[in-house]
């Protein structure tokens, strides 16, 4: 267990995200605070909750009268996984990881429930019972009316921390809707056994609720408020006590952070094979004009960026002071003019290992710059691809010329710098004849592309496109939509007869089908994907 400490606030990172990193949202907020004053601390729930499961004698409580020989094994060999998966010994056999990943995943499902009311993986979370866009169901979990089973970590190891330490304020992070349902229930607990503690909530998951906030008045009764988008202003208010009085929704993107205070982090406790340092050198979204993405309308952060002189300085500091040249970029894109202050300072660079976004930037095309990249540490790049057809590019607005697109996979291949790209099937106004140029073009690409993540796509509310549905091939009449749901994507039926069936239906016997898409594929490490692809380049 990790020490709480710290009166004013404790910010928490709640289960169930992949537990490969230490979460960089809560660290940059946590730097940002303490550089101001403020006595704060945090607490990364998410890993906790995931070693408190993992114990072997807590995974053979839960076996059952009647385990499978599968389960026994995985159970048995949880314990061995687990060292495994952080050390780099799991880096010597692809098979052997793997294997591990599968024991541990298997062992957590001993807590699925009566009939698999739940299902907890490395990285996700389901209840058979609750969904985490009802703001009933929110509001029975948070009541203690149903349960997860992350309540007994919470019970045992989380309220007996607070009950010492009593901090002013608790702020909980959500960003990602398998954390939704344990933070609600958290912050109920937290609401019945310290009625004192102040509760916020923020993260991009409550900043993609704000547009039905607003509409319904909707209020959670175990939070005192809820913040939208940057932490940073709006907790130094809450704070310093100048929040303004009785409000509930708090937002003020004045004040953006990048320096983490990793301070609370096990590193050696993550589940991966060497510890990785997660950083962000921007905020928001520079290009904001791809018309599916929600940055473009209602962007959850102002765009704003650390500066390039002091970048690589900045990078070399942090990576000496965590003891780990492993760095992880988790910003949207890495804006161009940040990848040439590295390229010109790669010899100073040449000792990390760094990988992130970008977009299929024309700077790319520079096969000196793409060089320099490699030689300052960088292994692997991922790259929003979407399609291989042009005309679904330029619909989208992404910008992107199919022509540079392949000149920039060769520049990385001749670079020795592994590529993660990403396509999205079923896009509106999409074709069969797109979906095969797609198909297509990965073929023809098959030695540059190192991993490929194939989904269907799903529409946001936000987006632009719904502004002007006939515009990309959508029909006039919407599918209906529950006004009462907190979900954050639209259904959609596609005027051309090529929808998200007929997609997926392409992905499962066309695309997969084809043994260089395959293989692509079956290079991304299970469950972990793009956070550990990285070391397997």
């Amino acid at each position: 267990m990790s020490r709480i400490a710290g009166q004013d606030l404790l910010l928490i990172h709640p289960p169930a995200a992949k537990p490969a990193e230490p979460p960089l949202g809560v660290a940059a907020l946590l730097g940002h605070l303490r550089g101001l004053g403020f006595a704060a601390a945090a607490l990364d729930a998410n890993l906790e909750a995931y070693l408190y499961l993992l114990e072997t004698s807590r995974l053979e409580g839960a076996l059952g009268s009647s385990p499978s020989r599968a389960l026994q094994r995985a159970v048995r060999h949880a314990r061995a996984s687990l060292d495994l998966l952080r050390s780099p010994e799991a880096l010597r056999s692809f098979a052997r990881y793997g294997t591990a990943v599968h024991h541990l995943n298997q062992a957590l499902s001993v807590y699925g429930g009566d009939g698999g009311r739940e299902r907890l993986t490395l990285g996700d979370y389901q209840h058979g019972e609750l969904s985490e866009f009802s703001p009933a169901d929110l509001e029975r979990v948070a009541a203690g009316e149903i349960s997860t089973l992350f309540a007994p970590y919470f019970r045992e190891q989380v309220l007996p921390q607070l009950e010492v330490q009593r901090p002013r304020w608790v702020a909980l992070s959500v960003n990602y809707r398998h954390q939704v349902l344990p933070a609600f229930e958290l912050a109920g607990m937290i609401r019945r056994h310290l009625p004192d503690v102040g509760l916020v909530g923020g993260g991009g998951m409550f900043t993609s609720w704000k547009p039905f906030l607003h509409k319904s008045g909707q209020r959670f009764s175990c939070f005192d408020h809820i913040g939208f988008g940057p932490g940073e202003s709006v907790l130094n208010t809450l704070l310093a006590g100048s929040s303004p009085a009785g409000a509930y929704e708090l937002e003020d993107p004045a004040a953006i952070a990048f320096t983490p205070d990793y301070s609370f982090a096990p590193f050696s406790q993550y589940l991966s094979p060497v510890p990785v340092l997660p950083l962000s050198a921007s905020r928001g979204c520079y290009w904001q004009k791809c018309l599916f993405c929600p940055e473009a309308t209602s962007p959850t952060h102002p765009w704003a960026t650390v500066e390039d002189a002091s970048f690589v300085p900045w990078l070399l500091e942090l990576s000496a002071r965590y003891s780990t040249p492993f760095l992880h970029f988790s910003d949207n894109a890495m804006p161009p003019r940040l990848l040439r202050a590295m390229a010109a300072r790669a010899e100073e660079m040449s000792a990390l290992r760094w990988h992130g976004f970008v977009r299929f930037e024309k700077a790319l095309l520079d096969a000196d710059l793409v060089q320099a990249l490699a030689d300052g540490g960088c292994r692997l790049l991922q790259l929003g691809l979407e399609s291989g057809s042009q005309a679904v590019l330029d619909r989208l607005g992404k910008g992107t010329r199919l022509a540079d697109v392949s000149a920039i996979l060769r520049n990385l291949q001749r670079a020795g710098i592994a590529t993660y790209v990403y396509i999205m099937l079923g896009t509106p106004g999409e074709t069969a004849a797109d979906a095969e140029a797609t198909l297509d073009f990965l073929e023809e690409h098959a030695e540059a592309v190192t991993f490929l993540n194939a989904a269907i796509m799903n529409l946001p509310r936000q987006s632009e496109i719904l502004d002007r549905p006939a515009d990309f091939g959508i029909e006039g009449s919407m599918l209906p939509t529950d006004s009462e749901s907190l979900g954050l994507y639209e259904t959609f039926q596609s005027s051309s007869g090529w929808g998200r069936k007929e997609a997926r239906r392409f992905l499962q016997q066309r695309l997969l089908a084809s043994p260089a898409v395959r293989a692509m594929v079956n290079r991304v490490p299970p469950l972990f994907t793009s956070s550990h692809a990285f070391l397997f380049c």
